[in-house]
């Protein structure tokens, strides 16, 4: 793997990313003299900024609107990446660019710190079909035992991203997707805005669910904020963004950064 020529993050919008934030500090804390940089490109201009950050050796993060378009525009992709079907993590080697998946492993992470490692999920409900999702079904079918119903506003979406995965079936409404979940995943963009509609109303959720968005927010998503107040056990995006950020710094400079100093930096 070539030396990153340059940090980046690469979507549509990333104003409100805490990426930034977290990588520049364990960059800072490691000694590594490089800035890691967030660009806002328009989905009409990826294919040209894929060239360039090629072009320049650069390493970094995909985010949506991207995921799955970047995964295309890659000369090659590791095996997660390839299954996911969707890239979030990137380098360069020998002037090609690899693409990754460490949402995956971020999205492990962080359910088994919220609710803890020993749960057993049976039944699972993922409310999207883009790249996010697939991410989510791409762990849950490493997790034994575990049915997963999809729902989203793109029936062709849901069918190809069922297809992919023998543990997903499709839900005939957002009600009988989550009516009997132990885990109810936002894998949607609903929440990026306060002001947006939940993805979920907290009255359909099982009385024993727990909730998942993978959207995150200094002060916690509505959908959390509302989820917990009734009851549920709830936790936002924020620890999968971290996890996924080590995971990726980690393929990037072939060693582990400190995880403390990034959850330090977005608390601050």
């Amino acid at each position: 793997m070539t030396a990153p020529g340059r940090l980046v993050l690469i979507g549509h919008p990333v104003a409100h990313s805490l990426s930034p934030t977290f990588q520049n500090a364990a960059l800072r804390h490691a000694g590594i003299d490089l800035s890691y940089e967030a660009f806002d490109i328009q989905p009409a201009r990826l294919a040209e900024a894929a060239e360039r950050l090629r072009a320049i050796g650069a390493c970094g993060n995909v985010t949506v609107p991207h995921k799955e378009a970047f995964a295309a525009l890659c000369a090659r992709l590791t095996p997660i990446a390839a299954r996911v079907g969707a890239v979030n993590t990137f380098w360069t080697d020998d002037g090609a660019l690899i693409g990754d998946n460490t949402d995956v492993g971020g999205f492990e992470e962080a359910v088994a710190e919220a609710f803890g490692e020993r749960r057993k999920w049976n039944s699972v409900a993922i409310i999207g079909a883009g790249g996010a999702a697939a991410a989510v079904a791409a762990a849950t079918e490493r997790w034994r035992g575990s049915r997963v119903a999809l729902w989203s506003r793109s029936a062709a979406r849901s069918a190809t991203l069922a297809d992919r995965f023998a543990n997903l079936r499709v839900a005939a409404s957002l009600e009988a997707a989550v009516s009997e979940a132990d885990l109810v995943v936002n894998a949607t963009p609903l929440g990026l805005r306060r002001d947006d509609a939940v993805p979920v109303p907290v009255q359909l959720l099982a009385t024993h669910a727990c909730v998942f968005d993978l959207v995150y927010d200094r002060l916690e998503t509505p959908w959390v904020l509302a989820a917990r107040a009734a009851g549920h056990p709830a936790a936002d995006g924020l620890g999968m963004l971290i996890g996924q950020g080590a995971l990726a710094f980690e393929r990037w400079f072939g060693r582990a950064p400190d995880r403390d100093v990034m959850w330090a930096s977005v608390r601050a």
